[in-house]
C-alpha cells in the first residue's frame, strides 16, 4: 500500500465507539463515556463487570500496543519487528518472564484472579466483536491472539523490567580493568551533597566504596576480564493543607520515560458497586497501579533506583558451576525465537542457583548471573491492585501494597482526612552495601540474600513535619539507615529545585502545578560555568565560552545559548570518554544484554562531580582544561539553533521502519520543548544520539484532594492509539507548552460534556 491508502485503511480501522454494543459475558448494562479529550469514563454496575468493560475498552483503543508489550515480554516481538527486537527477546526468553508470570497469577488471593480473568475475558470479547482491527495487523498482515490473565502481570512485568541498578553493576564492571581504583567514581552526580526524601529536604554525604571493601569482586572481576579488556526521571511532591493555598492537601507531578508509541499510559475512569476511580492506566493491566485517585485517597509514584537486582559472576567448568568449594549442576534450556524476515534463531538458557546468565560466555569459564526481585521469587503484587482502590486513607492505601515487589516506588499520597505520606513501596532483599557496586563472586557464599526487609521497616512517613513532600529519583535515605537501599540514584538537582520552589506560597496549589512542571533551571550547568571562568581560552571558542558564561542557565526552548551549552557538553563527554580509554568499552560483552549499557551515556552523569572536583584519575595524563578547550572549539562550529528546535524529539511507532510509506500516518509530528535531563522540565537526552529528546513526561497531574473536578492532567500525545483518530495526539501541543486539561470526575459533568456514548450489554 501506498501512504494514502495506508491513511484510508487507519480510518477504516477505527472501532464503533457510539451506540450499544452485545458483548457476551456481561451480567448487566455498563455504560462508557468519552469526554472531549476522548477518555473513556466507564460506569460498570459490579466489580466483575468493570473488570471486563475496562479490557474492552482498553483493547477497543490500545490492542495492537498490548499486543505487542505482550510479545516483548514473552520474548516473541521478533515475530512481528525483524532482527532489531531477537537481542531483548533473547533477554526475556533467558529471564523466564512467561514462567515467572503464570506462577505468579496461581499463587494470586481469589480477588485478584477474578481481576486479570474478567480482564482478559474483556480483551477477548473485543477481539471477538464486528469491530475492524487495528491499522497494524493489516500491515503485518497479522490476527491478533487471545488474551489470558497471566498476560496482565507479564505485560507489567515488562514495563518496570530491570529498571535500575543491574545497568550500573555491568557498567562497572566492564570499566573496572580501565579505569581501576578511580571505578567507584563513575556514578550519577551527587550535585556536591544529596537531598534526601527522608528526613525530607536533608542532605547527606554518599558512602563511596573503596576498592579494598569490594576486594573479592574486583580480583574475581579481573581474573574473568578477557585480555583485551584493559585496552531518564520523575517528579511528584505532595503539598499538605495547612501549607496548601488552597486549605486542602494537593499532588502533583510528572512520570518520565522513553518516547514510546503510543504512550504506556492510558488516561481512564472506572466505577462500580466497589470504587470509583480516575487516573492513568497501563493498557494490558487491569486497575490503576501508578497515578490516581478514588475520591478519598489520591496516589502517584516516581522510581526509587532501590537496589533489587544482584549481578554474581559464576566460576563454570565442565558445565557445571561453583558453589562453596562444590561444584553444582546448572540448569540448561534451548530457546527458538522466531524472526521477521530471517530464519529463527536458537539460544541456550544456562542457570545457576542465583539465576540465569545474562551476560558473557559459561564455556569461557565465567558468565554473569542475575538474581533479581522481579523474578526470583512469587510476586503477589497483582494482590495489591484490587486494595489500592478501595483504599479510604493514605494509611489504608500503604497497608494495600504489602507484597508489591513488581518495581520500586516512591509511593506518595494525600486524602481527605488531610494526611499526606511516603512510603517507599518494594520488597528489598537484605544484604550488604557492598553488593550495590559490582558483581560480586558467586562461588563464594559470601554475598547471598538473608531475606527481606519488612513492609513495615521501609522508609515512611506521614504528615511529615513541615507538610511537604518532593522526590524526583533522588536518594530516600541516607547511607547510615539501618537497612541497604541503595548505592545508584538520581542527582539532587530536580528534587532541590521543586523543593525551592515551594517556599513561595503562591507555588503551593494545584493551579501552580503547571509552572513547576515547566521549570527549565539547569543547576549542574553552574558547574560547567565554574570550570569555563577559571580557564583562558583564544580562536574560535572563546565566543562560545562568552556566551555560556553570560547565560542565565534556562534550558528554555526559544535560546540559542542552551544549544551551544549541549554542544559544549556533549563535545567534552566524548572528548572524556576518548582520553579515559573508557569510550572504547562500547560493545563489551557484559555491556550487551538489551536495551545495553552506552558509556557515552554513563560518563554524561558522572562529569559534573569529576570536574567540580577537578578530578583526572580517569583521565590518564590529559588534563580538564585542555579538554575543555577542545571541546569549546567543537561547539562554537555548532550553527545557532533555538534549544526547542535542537531539542525537539521524534515520535517514532514501532512499525515505522518496517513500513516507511506509513510513517507519515503513524508517526505523529513533535513541537519544540525545553527542558533537560538537569532540570524539572526533565526532557531528557541521551548522549551518543545527540540533543534529541528522547524521553520525558509521559504524562502530567495535579490531584486538588476533595476539590476533585479542579484535578488536571495530560499525556504527551493522546488518548487514542489508533494514528486515525483525532485524540491520537490532540493533547501534544498543550503537553509541550506544560498545560492541563480536566481530570473529569463528576459524572453528571461528564454526562453533559460527552462527544460519545456508548452501552455494552450482555449478549
Amino acid at each position: 500500500m501506498n501512504t494514502e491508502e495506508i491513511r484510508a485503511a487507519a480510518q477504516a480501522a477505527l472501532p464503533p465507539l457510539e451506540g450499544e454494543l452485545r458483548l457476551p459475558g456481561l451480567a448487566a448494562p455498563v455504560t462508557v463515556m468519552r469526554d472531549p479529550e476522548g477518555i473513556a469514563h466507564i460506569r460498570a454496575e459490579t466489580l466483575s463487570d468493570a473488570w471486563f468493560a475496562q479490557g474492552f475498552v482498553h483493547a477497543q483503543e490500545r490492542l495492537f500496543q498490548m499486543e505487542l508489550n505482550r510479545r516483548r515480554a514473552l520474548g516473541r516481538s521478533a515475530e512481528w519487528l525483524g532482527a532489531s527486537a531477537f537481542a531483548a527477546d533473547a533477554l526475556a526468553r533467558r529471564l523466564g518472564v512467561e514462567a515467572a508470570s503464570r506462577r505468579d497469577a496461581a499463587a494470586l488471593g481469589a480477588d485478584a484472579k477474578l481481576m486479570i480473568a474478567r480482564y482478559a475475558e474483556g480483551v477477548n470479547a473485543f477481539i471477538a466483536s464486528s469491530a475492524p482491527l487495528a491499522i497494524e495487523y493489516r500491515l503485518l498482515n497479522a490476527t491478533p491472539e487471545p488474551w489470558e490473565g497471566f498476560h496482565c502481570i507479564a505485560v507489567m512485568r515488562r514495563l518496570g523490567l530491570l529498571m535500575g541498578s543491574v545497568w550500573f553493576k555491568l557498567w562497572r564492571a566492564a570499566a573496572l580493568p580501565v579505569a581501576g581504583k578511580a571505578t567507584t567514581l563513575l556514578r550519577y552526580d551527587d550535585g556536591g551533597i544529596d537531598r534526601l526524601i527522608l528526613p525530607q529536604g536533608k542532605d547527606s554525604l554518599r558512602w563511596r566504596a573503596g576498592l579494598e571493601f569490594l576486594a573479592p569482586a574486583v580480583t574475581a572481576l579481573l581474573e574473568a576480564a578477557e585480555a583485551d579488556a584493559t585496552g531518564g526521571g520523575s517528579n511528584n511532591w505532595a503539598v499538605g493543607a495547612a501549607q496548601s493555598a488552597t486549605g486542602r492537601p494537593f499532588l502533583a507531578g510528572d512520570p518520565h520515560r522513553l518516547f514510546e508509541l503510543p504512550n504506556m499510559y492510558a488516561q481512564g475512569h472506572l466505577a462500580c458497586d466497589a470504587f470509583d476511580v480516575v487516573g492513568l492506566t497501563v493498557p494490558g493491566v487491569p486497575g490503576f497501579p501508578h497515578f490516581a485517585h478514588n475520591g478519598q485517597v489520591a496516589w502517584c509514584v516516581t522510581h526509587t533506583f532501590a537496589d533489587i537486582h544482584d549481578v554474581y559472576l559464576e566460576r563454570f567448568e565442565n558445565g557445571r558451576v561453583l558453589f562453596r568449594d562444590r561444584w553444582e549442576e546448572t540448569s540448561r534450556r534451548n530457546e527458538v525465537i522466531a524472526i521477521r524476515g530471517e530464519a529463527p534463531r536458537c539460544i541456550e538458557v544456562v542457570t545457576t542457583r542465583h539465576g540465569p546468565v545474562i551476560a558473557g560466555d559459561p564455556a569461557s569459564g565465567h558468565a554473569l548471573a542475575l538474581k533479581s526481585v522481579q523474578f526470583a521469587e512469587t510476586d503477589l503484587s497483582f494482590d495489591c491492585l484490587p486494595r489500592l482502590l478501595r483504599a479510604k486513607t493514605v494509611a489504608d492505601l500503604f497497608n494495600a501494597t504489602r507484597g508489591w515487589g513488581l518495581i520500586d516506588h516512591n509511593l506518595v499520597a494525600a486524602d481527605t482526612q488531610n494526611n499526606t505520606g511516603f512510603l517507599l513501596r518494594a520488597r528489598v532483599p537484605r544484604r550488604g552495601r557492598d553488593n550495590g557496586w559490582l558483581p560480586m563472586p558467586g562461588w563464594t557464599g559470601e554475598y547471598e540474600w538473608e531475606g527481606w526487609i519488612r513492609h513495615d521497616d521501609m522508609p515512611k512517613t506521614i504528615n511529615p513535619e513541615g507538610g511537604i513532600i518532593v522526590t524526583a529519583n533522588n536518594r530516600v535515605v541516607a547511607d547510615d539507615h539501618p537497612d541497604y537501599i541503595c548505592t545508584d540514584c538520581h542527582p539532587p538537582y530536580r528534587a532541590a529545585r521543586i523543593a525551592a520552589l515551594l517556599t513561595k506560597a503562591a507555588a503551593r496549589s494545584p493551579e501552580a502545578a503547571p509552572a513547576i512542571h515547566a521549570d527549565t533551571l539547569s543547576a549542574p550547568a553552574e558547574t560547567f560555568q565554574a570550570a569555563l571562568a577559571a580557564i583562558e581560552v583564544a580562536g574560535p571558542g572563546a565566543a562560545a565560552r562568552a556566551e555560556i558564561l553570560a547565560w542565565d542557565r534556562q534550558m528554555a526552548k526559544e535560546a540559542l545559548a542552551p544549544s551551544r551549552y549541549i554542544a559544549f557538553r556533549l563535545a567534552l563527554t566524548r572528548r572524556f570518554a576518548a582520553a579515559s580509554g573508557l569510550g572504547a568499552l562500547s560493545g563489551h560483552p557484559w555491556l550487551a544484554p538489551a536495551p545495553g549499557v552506552a558509556p557515552l551515556t554513563q560518563l554524561w552523569w558522572a562529569l559534573p562531580a569529576l570536574l567540580r572536583a577537578q578530578d583526572t584519575s580517569l583521565l590518564r595524563g590529559a588534563d580538564w582544561d585542555q579538554l575543555l578547550a577542545e571541546a569549546l572549539d567543537e561547539a562554537a562550529a555548532v550553527p545557532a539553533i533555538a534549544w526547542g528546535e535542537w531539542h525537539k524529539p521524534r515520535f517514532t511507532h514501532p512499525l515505522s521502519a518496517l513500513f516507511p510509506a506509513a510513517a507519515d500516518v503513524l508517526d505523529p509530528p513533535a513541537l519544540p520543548i525545553g527542558g533537560d535531563g538537569d532540570t524539572v522540565w526533565a526532557n531528557g537526552l541521551v548522549a551518543p544520539l545527540g540533543p534529541r529528546a528522547t524521553y520525558g513526561a509521559l504524562a502530567r497531574y495535579a490531584f486538588d484532594v476533595g476539590a476533585w473536578e479542579n484535578s488536571r492532567w495530560s499525556v504527551f500525545l493522546g488518548c487514542s492509539g489508533h494514528p486515525a483518530s483525532p485524540h491520537y495526539a490532540s493533547q501534544h501541543a498543550g503537553w509541550a507548552a506544560c498545560a492541563m486539561t480536566p481530570m473529569r470526575y463528576d459524572w453528571a459533568a461528564i454526562g453533559a460534556c460527552a462527544e460519545a456514548v456508548q452501552v455494552l450489554k450482555g449478549g
